[in-house]
């Protein structure tokens, strides 16, 4: 692993591909299968099919919310997106980037004392991956708060 490590471009966003990829692949597979059966079931009577197909959107829809996490850095900032909440940051209010050993995810130490999980890089099934954008996240972050007044 190199110690030194690049200033990506920006703007630039880190997402965890692979695992989009998998859980959006996963969700179109089980709305595909679990509509298919629903419509295709003899002794199922109208309710019951908009049942299977409303569960088929469920489970698609809980799998492609998993699916969100990014982060996206530009010139002024960080844009966390997680499953449900996005959260829009200055270069000087993040003072960290950590990507620990047995970590779920990348944390940003904030200036105001908090942490705050970014699901958008995690070593799940793309460790490499994730090792690579954290190291990238965290010189952009050196190297914007250097810039800031």
């Amino acid at each position: 692993m190199s110690t030194s490590t690049r200033t990506p471009a920006l703007p630039v966003t880190f997402r965890p591909t692979r695992t989009r990829v998998v859980l959006l692949a996963v969700g179109a597979v089980m709305f595909s299968v679990i509509t298919f059966a629903g419509l295709t079931l003899e002794r199922l009577n109208p309710g019951e099919r908009i049942s299977f197909v409303f569960t088929a959107f469920l489970f698609a829809g809980v799998l492609a919310l998993l699916a969100r996490p990014k982060v996206v850095a530009d010139d002024s900032g960080v844009t966390v997106v997680n499953l449900t909440r996005v959260r829009r940051l200055e270069w000087a209010e993040i003072l960290r980037v950590n990507l620990r050993t047995g970590d779920p995810w990348v944390f940003l130490d904030l200036s105001d004392g908090t942490s705050l999980p970014v699901l958008g890089i995690q070593p799940g099934i793309a460790r490499e991956q994730a090792i690579g954008d954290a190291r990238a996240l965290r010189a952009l972050a050196e190297a914007r708060a250097g810039d800031e007044p």
